[in-house]
Protein backbone atom coordinates (compact mmCIF):
# COMPACT_ATOMS: atom_id res chain seq x y z
CA UNK A 1 0.00 0.00 0.00
CA UNK A 2 2.59 2.19 0.67
CA UNK A 3 3.47 2.25 -2.80
CA UNK A 4 0.89 4.65 -4.13
CA UNK A 5 0.43 8.20 -4.03
CA UNK A 6 -2.24 9.11 -0.96
CA UNK A 7 -5.07 11.35 -0.55
CA UNK A 8 -5.27 11.72 3.41
CA UNK A 9 -8.27 13.65 5.33
CA UNK A 10 -10.94 13.49 7.29
CA UNK A 11 -13.33 11.45 4.90
CA UNK A 12 -16.36 12.06 7.36
CA UNK A 13 -16.29 15.29 6.45
CA UNK A 14 -14.05 15.70 3.67
CA UNK A 15 -15.61 13.52 1.08
CA UNK A 16 -16.40 15.15 -1.64
CA UNK A 17 -12.93 17.63 -1.57
CA UNK A 18 -10.88 14.19 -1.26
CA UNK A 19 -12.24 12.34 -3.38
CA UNK A 20 -12.21 15.02 -6.20
CA UNK A 21 -8.37 14.85 -5.75
CA UNK A 22 -8.18 11.23 -5.90
CA UNK A 23 -10.20 10.56 -8.99
CA UNK A 24 -8.29 13.64 -11.03
CA UNK A 25 -5.25 11.11 -9.60
CA UNK A 26 -6.61 8.07 -10.51
CA UNK A 27 -7.50 8.87 -13.84
CA UNK A 28 -3.96 10.04 -14.69
CA UNK A 29 -4.00 5.51 -14.21
CA UNK A 30 -1.15 6.12 -10.99
CA UNK A 31 -1.58 4.46 -7.76
CA UNK A 32 -3.62 5.74 -5.60
CA UNK A 33 -5.17 5.49 -2.19
CA UNK A 34 -7.39 7.22 0.32
CA UNK A 35 -6.37 7.20 3.69
CA UNK A 36 -8.96 7.84 6.46
CA UNK A 37 -7.63 10.05 9.53
CA UNK A 38 -11.61 11.14 10.49
CA UNK A 39 -12.28 10.57 14.20
CA UNK A 40 -15.90 9.90 13.93
CA UNK A 41 -17.41 6.81 12.49
CA UNK A 42 -18.40 6.90 9.06
CA UNK A 43 -19.57 4.58 5.91
CA UNK A 44 -17.33 5.82 3.32
CA UNK A 45 -14.89 3.23 1.76
CA UNK A 46 -11.53 4.17 2.07
CA UNK A 47 -8.39 2.41 1.45
CA UNK A 48 -6.66 2.80 4.92
CA UNK A 49 -9.32 3.49 7.97
CA UNK A 50 -8.81 5.73 10.28
CA UNK A 51 -9.13 2.87 12.70
CA UNK A 52 -6.06 0.96 10.82
CA UNK A 53 -4.00 4.75 11.66
CA UNK A 54 -5.40 4.79 15.69
CA UNK A 55 -4.30 1.11 15.67
CA UNK A 56 -0.53 2.20 15.95
CA UNK A 57 -0.47 4.93 18.19
CA UNK A 58 1.89 3.99 20.99
CA UNK A 59 -0.56 3.72 24.23
CA UNK A 60 -4.44 4.56 23.50
CA UNK A 61 -5.29 2.31 20.39
CA UNK A 62 -8.59 2.02 21.08
CA UNK A 63 -9.32 5.93 21.54
CA UNK A 64 -11.60 5.86 18.69
CA UNK A 65 -13.77 4.34 21.17
CA UNK A 66 -13.54 5.97 23.87
CA UNK A 67 -15.54 9.43 23.95
CA UNK A 68 -12.73 11.71 25.23
CA UNK A 69 -13.82 15.01 23.30
CA UNK A 70 -12.97 16.05 19.95
CA UNK A 71 -9.90 17.60 21.22
CA UNK A 72 -8.43 14.46 22.75
CA UNK A 73 -9.32 12.34 19.53
CA UNK A 74 -7.84 14.89 17.02
CA UNK A 75 -4.71 14.95 19.50
CA UNK A 76 -4.33 10.88 19.37
CA UNK A 77 -4.75 10.61 15.66
CA UNK A 78 -1.97 12.91 15.17
CA UNK A 79 0.20 10.92 17.23
CA UNK A 80 -1.32 7.75 15.48
CA UNK A 81 -0.46 9.21 12.46
CA UNK A 82 2.96 9.69 13.38
CA UNK A 83 3.94 6.35 13.96
CA UNK A 84 1.54 5.19 11.12
CA UNK A 85 3.85 6.82 9.11
CA UNK A 86 7.50 6.23 10.54
CA UNK A 87 9.17 3.84 7.76
CA UNK A 88 6.82 3.98 4.92
CA UNK A 89 7.87 5.55 1.49
CA UNK A 90 4.42 6.24 -0.15
CA UNK A 91 5.11 7.77 -3.84
CA UNK A 92 3.44 11.03 -2.69
CA UNK A 93 0.85 12.75 -0.24
CA UNK A 94 -1.64 15.10 -1.09
CA UNK A 95 -3.55 16.47 2.13
CA UNK A 96 -6.86 18.76 2.79
CA UNK A 97 -8.03 20.52 6.11
CA UNK A 98 -8.56 23.43 8.31
CA UNK A 99 -6.50 24.54 11.04
CA UNK A 100 -6.76 21.12 13.12
CA UNK A 101 -6.85 19.04 10.25
CA UNK A 102 -3.82 20.54 8.58
CA UNK A 103 -1.99 19.85 12.44
CA UNK A 104 -2.97 16.35 12.22
CA UNK A 105 -2.30 15.48 9.03
CA UNK A 106 1.29 17.56 8.94
CA UNK A 107 2.21 15.85 12.17
CA UNK A 108 2.26 12.64 9.97
CA UNK A 109 3.87 14.68 6.97
CA UNK A 110 6.85 15.23 9.20
CA UNK A 111 7.31 11.81 9.95
CA UNK A 112 8.15 11.10 6.55
CA UNK A 113 11.75 11.27 4.68
CA UNK A 114 12.76 14.40 3.33
CA UNK A 115 12.21 14.31 -0.76
CA UNK A 116 8.89 12.11 -0.38
CA UNK A 117 6.60 14.40 -1.99
CA UNK A 118 4.53 16.19 0.56
CA UNK A 119 1.47 18.59 -0.56
CA UNK A 120 -0.91 20.20 2.16
CA UNK A 121 -4.11 22.34 0.53
CA UNK A 122 -5.44 24.13 3.93
CA UNK A 123 -7.41 27.28 5.14
CA UNK A 124 -4.62 28.65 7.42
CA UNK A 125 -1.28 28.15 4.55
CA UNK A 126 -1.39 32.10 4.05
CA UNK A 127 -0.36 32.74 7.56
CA UNK A 128 2.33 31.51 10.23
CA UNK A 129 3.28 28.04 9.10
CA UNK A 130 6.35 26.92 10.72
CA UNK A 131 4.72 24.72 13.25
CA UNK A 132 3.09 22.96 10.66
CA UNK A 133 6.03 22.69 8.33
CA UNK A 134 8.96 22.15 11.06
CA UNK A 135 11.88 20.67 9.37
CA UNK A 136 9.84 19.04 6.66
CA UNK A 137 9.33 19.63 3.23
CA UNK A 138 5.88 19.99 3.14
CA UNK A 139 4.42 22.17 0.69
CA UNK A 140 1.52 24.50 1.52
CA UNK A 141 -1.33 25.68 -0.76
CA UNK A 142 -3.70 28.21 0.76
CA UNK A 143 -6.93 27.17 -0.14
CA UNK A 144 -8.56 30.87 -0.41
CA UNK A 145 -12.30 29.51 0.60
CA UNK A 146 -12.93 27.17 3.35
CA UNK A 147 -12.63 23.54 2.15
CA UNK A 148 -15.99 22.82 1.96
CA UNK A 149 -18.08 21.61 -1.18
CA UNK A 150 -16.30 22.02 -4.73
CA UNK A 151 -17.15 25.28 -6.49
CA UNK A 152 -15.18 27.43 -9.03
CA UNK A 153 -12.37 28.52 -6.46
CA UNK A 154 -11.83 24.74 -4.86
CA UNK A 155 -12.41 23.37 -8.10
CA UNK A 156 -8.85 24.91 -9.54
CA UNK A 157 -6.92 25.18 -6.60
CA UNK A 158 -7.45 21.23 -5.62
CA UNK A 159 -6.75 20.78 -9.26
CA UNK A 160 -4.04 22.43 -9.44
CA UNK A 161 -2.54 20.73 -6.10
CA UNK A 162 -3.54 17.33 -7.62
CA UNK A 163 -1.79 18.32 -10.94
CA UNK A 164 1.21 19.54 -8.87
CA UNK A 165 1.22 16.14 -7.45
CA UNK A 166 0.60 14.07 -10.69
CA UNK A 167 4.10 15.77 -11.84
CA UNK A 168 6.17 15.13 -9.02
CA UNK A 169 5.66 11.73 -8.71
CA UNK A 170 5.42 10.89 -12.88
CA UNK A 171 8.50 12.96 -13.26
CA UNK A 172 11.96 10.74 -12.74
CA UNK A 173 14.79 13.16 -10.95
CA UNK A 174 17.97 12.41 -12.88
CA UNK A 175 20.28 11.50 -10.08
CA UNK A 176 22.29 13.92 -8.56
CA UNK A 177 25.99 13.18 -9.75
CA UNK A 178 27.87 13.26 -6.75
CA UNK A 179 29.69 10.45 -4.65
CA UNK A 180 30.61 12.66 -2.35
CA UNK A 181 29.96 12.24 1.94
CA UNK A 182 27.16 14.69 2.96
CA UNK A 183 28.40 17.56 5.93
CA UNK A 184 26.47 19.44 7.38
CA UNK A 185 27.22 23.09 8.62
CA UNK A 186 25.16 25.88 10.40
CA UNK A 187 25.77 29.59 9.31
CA UNK A 188 24.88 32.69 10.33
CA UNK A 189 25.44 35.77 8.54
CA UNK A 190 27.65 37.05 11.75
CA UNK A 191 29.47 33.44 11.14
CA UNK A 192 29.03 33.47 7.39
CA UNK A 193 32.79 34.79 6.57
CA UNK A 194 34.45 31.48 8.50
CA UNK A 195 31.86 28.66 7.63
CA UNK A 196 32.96 29.48 3.62
CA UNK A 197 36.46 29.09 4.93
CA UNK A 198 35.88 25.57 5.63
CA UNK A 199 33.43 24.82 2.95
CA UNK A 200 36.10 26.43 0.72
CA UNK A 201 38.92 23.62 2.42
CA UNK A 202 36.64 21.05 1.93
CA UNK A 203 34.50 20.92 -0.20
CA UNK A 204 36.63 19.43 -2.43
CA UNK A 205 35.82 15.91 -0.52
CA UNK A 206 32.47 16.52 0.58
CA UNK A 207 29.44 17.78 -0.88
CA UNK A 208 28.53 20.87 1.49
CA UNK A 209 24.92 21.38 2.81
CA UNK A 210 24.80 24.75 4.67
CA UNK A 211 21.94 25.45 7.33
CA UNK A 212 20.77 28.63 8.19
CA UNK A 213 20.53 28.68 11.77
CA UNK A 214 17.20 30.21 12.43
CA UNK A 215 15.32 27.35 14.13
CA UNK A 216 14.12 25.28 11.59
CA UNK A 217 17.43 24.82 10.18
CA UNK A 218 19.12 23.68 12.77
CA UNK A 219 16.09 21.46 13.23
CA UNK A 220 16.29 20.36 8.94
CA UNK A 221 20.54 19.58 9.71
CA UNK A 222 19.33 16.47 12.51
CA UNK A 223 16.62 15.48 10.48
CA UNK A 224 18.67 14.65 7.87
CA UNK A 225 21.14 13.06 10.36
CA UNK A 226 18.83 11.29 11.71
CA UNK A 227 17.46 10.09 8.09
CA UNK A 228 21.77 8.76 8.19
CA UNK A 229 21.84 11.60 4.70
CA UNK A 230 24.21 13.52 6.89
CA UNK A 231 27.38 11.28 8.67
CA UNK A 232 29.48 14.51 9.45
CA UNK A 233 28.45 17.74 11.03
CA UNK A 234 30.77 21.06 11.43
CA UNK A 235 28.11 22.86 13.90
CA UNK A 236 29.98 26.36 13.57
CA UNK A 237 26.49 28.12 14.79
CA UNK A 238 24.94 27.11 17.76
CA UNK A 239 22.75 30.55 18.03
CA UNK A 240 19.61 28.95 18.75
CA UNK A 241 20.31 27.82 21.77
CA UNK A 242 19.79 31.59 22.64
CA UNK A 243 16.64 32.11 21.43
CA UNK A 244 15.80 28.72 23.31
CA UNK A 245 16.48 29.97 26.91
CA UNK A 246 16.09 33.74 26.56
CA UNK A 247 12.78 33.67 24.41
CA UNK A 248 14.21 34.68 20.89
CA UNK A 249 12.39 33.63 17.51
CA UNK A 250 14.64 31.33 16.27
CA UNK A 251 14.63 28.09 18.74
CA UNK A 252 15.08 24.91 17.13
CA UNK A 253 13.78 23.85 20.46
CA UNK A 254 15.35 21.62 23.95
CA UNK A 255 16.19 18.68 22.04
CA UNK A 256 19.26 20.55 19.60
CA UNK A 257 22.15 18.08 19.51
CA UNK A 258 20.30 15.36 20.60
CA UNK A 259 19.91 13.78 17.42
CA UNK A 260 23.78 14.37 16.32
CA UNK A 261 24.73 12.88 19.80
CA UNK A 262 22.92 9.62 19.45
CA UNK A 263 24.19 9.31 16.10
CA UNK A 264 27.86 9.01 17.92
CA UNK A 265 29.16 10.55 14.84
CA UNK A 266 32.33 13.17 15.20
CA UNK A 267 30.69 16.36 16.14
CA UNK A 268 32.03 19.29 15.75
CA UNK A 269 31.00 22.44 17.15
CA UNK A 270 31.87 25.99 17.68
CA UNK A 271 30.20 29.10 19.37
CA UNK A 272 28.77 30.61 16.77
CA UNK A 273 26.39 33.96 17.35
CA UNK A 274 26.28 32.52 20.79
CA UNK A 275 26.21 36.30 21.38
CA UNK A 276 23.19 37.32 20.39
CA UNK A 277 19.22 36.79 20.58
CA UNK A 278 16.84 37.19 17.99
CA UNK A 279 13.65 39.68 17.88
CA UNK A 280 11.69 40.78 15.14
CA UNK A 281 11.66 44.30 14.80
CA UNK A 282 12.23 46.57 17.71
CA UNK A 283 8.64 47.14 18.60
CA UNK A 284 8.47 43.18 19.46
CA UNK A 285 11.12 42.97 21.85
CA UNK A 286 9.86 42.15 25.16
CA UNK A 287 9.51 44.73 27.52
CA UNK A 288 11.78 43.67 30.13
CA UNK A 289 14.42 43.40 27.41
CA UNK A 290 14.33 47.03 26.36
CA UNK A 291 17.14 48.50 28.23
CA UNK A 292 19.33 45.58 27.32
CA UNK A 293 22.01 46.27 24.06
CA UNK A 294 19.76 45.97 21.44
CA UNK A 295 20.87 46.31 17.49
CA UNK A 296 19.06 46.64 14.88
CA UNK A 297 19.82 44.39 11.89
CA UNK A 298 17.46 44.89 9.85
CA UNK A 299 13.51 45.99 10.14
CA UNK A 300 12.25 42.34 10.76
CA UNK A 301 15.03 41.47 12.90
CA UNK A 302 16.49 42.95 16.02
CA UNK A 303 19.65 41.11 17.99
CA UNK A 304 19.95 41.50 21.72
CA UNK A 305 23.60 41.28 23.38
CA UNK A 306 23.49 38.07 26.09
CA UNK A 307 24.88 38.52 29.41
CA UNK A 308 27.52 36.88 31.54
CA UNK A 309 24.90 35.54 33.19
CA UNK A 310 23.05 34.36 30.71
CA UNK A 311 26.37 32.70 29.06
CA UNK A 312 27.10 30.67 31.69
CA UNK A 313 23.04 29.46 31.80
CA UNK A 314 24.15 28.22 28.07
CA UNK A 315 27.19 27.30 28.88
CA UNK A 316 25.53 24.53 31.59
CA UNK A 317 23.14 23.79 29.05
CA UNK A 318 25.41 22.95 26.33
CA UNK A 319 27.93 20.89 28.85
CA UNK A 320 25.05 18.99 30.48
CA UNK A 321 24.14 17.48 26.74
CA UNK A 322 27.67 16.62 24.96
CA UNK A 323 28.93 14.90 29.09
CA UNK A 324 26.20 12.19 27.17
CA UNK A 325 28.28 12.11 24.09
CA UNK A 326 29.72 8.30 22.97
CA UNK A 327 31.45 9.67 19.97
CA UNK A 328 34.05 12.20 19.22
CA UNK A 329 33.04 15.34 20.61
CA UNK A 330 35.46 18.57 19.33
CA UNK A 331 34.42 22.28 20.92
CA UNK A 332 36.26 24.49 19.43
CA UNK A 333 36.26 27.64 21.71
CA UNK A 334 37.34 31.33 19.44
CA UNK A 335 38.09 33.76 22.44
CA UNK A 336 38.37 36.60 20.30
CA UNK A 337 34.66 36.71 19.73
CA UNK A 338 32.04 34.66 18.74
CA UNK A 339 30.42 36.24 15.91
CA UNK A 340 31.31 39.39 13.66
CA UNK A 341 29.43 42.13 16.33
CA UNK A 342 31.56 40.58 19.06
CA UNK A 343 35.16 41.22 17.95
CA UNK A 344 36.83 44.35 19.51
CA UNK A 345 35.52 47.11 17.93
CA UNK A 346 31.90 46.04 17.21
CA UNK A 347 28.64 46.63 18.94
CA UNK A 348 28.22 43.45 21.18
CA UNK A 349 32.58 43.62 21.97
CA UNK A 350 32.17 41.90 25.67
CA UNK A 351 35.04 40.41 27.15
CA UNK A 352 33.38 39.62 30.18
CA UNK A 353 30.23 38.25 29.23
CA UNK A 354 32.69 36.12 26.68
CA UNK A 355 34.56 34.77 29.87
CA UNK A 356 31.61 33.90 31.04
CA UNK A 357 30.66 31.49 28.38
CA UNK A 358 34.69 30.16 27.93
CA UNK A 359 34.89 29.75 31.49
CA UNK A 360 31.93 27.75 32.50
CA UNK A 361 32.19 25.82 29.26
CA UNK A 362 35.86 24.82 30.27
CA UNK A 363 34.80 24.35 33.89
CA UNK A 364 31.69 21.78 33.23
CA UNK A 365 32.23 20.05 30.25
CA UNK A 366 33.97 16.01 31.72
CA UNK A 367 37.23 15.83 29.12
CA UNK A 368 38.11 12.70 28.17
CA UNK A 369 39.80 11.25 24.91
CA UNK A 370 37.11 11.46 22.95
CA UNK A 371 35.69 14.70 24.64
CA UNK A 372 37.65 17.92 24.07
CA UNK A 373 37.88 21.65 24.14
CA UNK A 374 40.08 23.32 21.69
CA UNK A 375 40.63 26.70 22.99
CA UNK A 376 42.13 29.31 19.95
CA UNK A 377 43.52 32.92 20.18
CA UNK A 378 41.10 33.99 17.43
CA UNK A 379 37.45 35.61 16.13
CA UNK A 380 35.34 32.70 14.88
CA UNK A 381 35.91 34.21 11.29
CA UNK A 382 39.92 34.07 11.60
CA UNK A 383 41.47 32.07 9.14
CA UNK A 384 43.61 30.87 12.21
CA UNK A 385 40.36 29.48 13.96
CA UNK A 386 39.34 27.67 10.85
CA UNK A 387 42.53 26.26 9.93
CA UNK A 388 42.47 24.41 13.39
CA UNK A 389 39.24 23.43 12.64
CA UNK A 390 39.88 21.93 9.12
CA UNK A 391 42.85 20.67 10.51
CA UNK A 392 41.16 18.28 13.36
CA UNK A 393 38.35 17.58 10.84
CA UNK A 394 40.38 15.73 8.98
CA UNK A 395 42.57 14.23 11.04
CA UNK A 396 39.40 12.26 12.89
CA UNK A 397 38.21 11.86 9.40
CA UNK A 398 41.24 10.95 7.75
Amino acid sequence: MQHKTWVIGTYDTKWDELHFVYSILAKARIPVAMVDVSTHHHDRKVDITSAEIASHHPTRKDFLDNNGGRGDAIACMSEALQEFMKGKRPYGVVGLGGSGGTALICSGLRALPVGVPKIMVSTVASGQVAPYIGASDIMMVYSITDIAGINQISYTILSNAANAMLGMVTREIEPFQSNKPLLGMTMFGVTTQGVNQIKDALENDFEILIFHATGTGGQSMEKLIDSGLINHVIDMTTTEICDLHMGGIMSAGESRMDVILKSKIPYFLSLGALDMVNFGGIETVPEKYRDRLLYRHNPQVTLMRTTAAENELMARWIARKLNRSEGPVRLFIPEKGVSALSVEGQPFYDPEADRALFETLRNELEITSDRRIISLPFSINDPGFTRAVVEEFKKINS
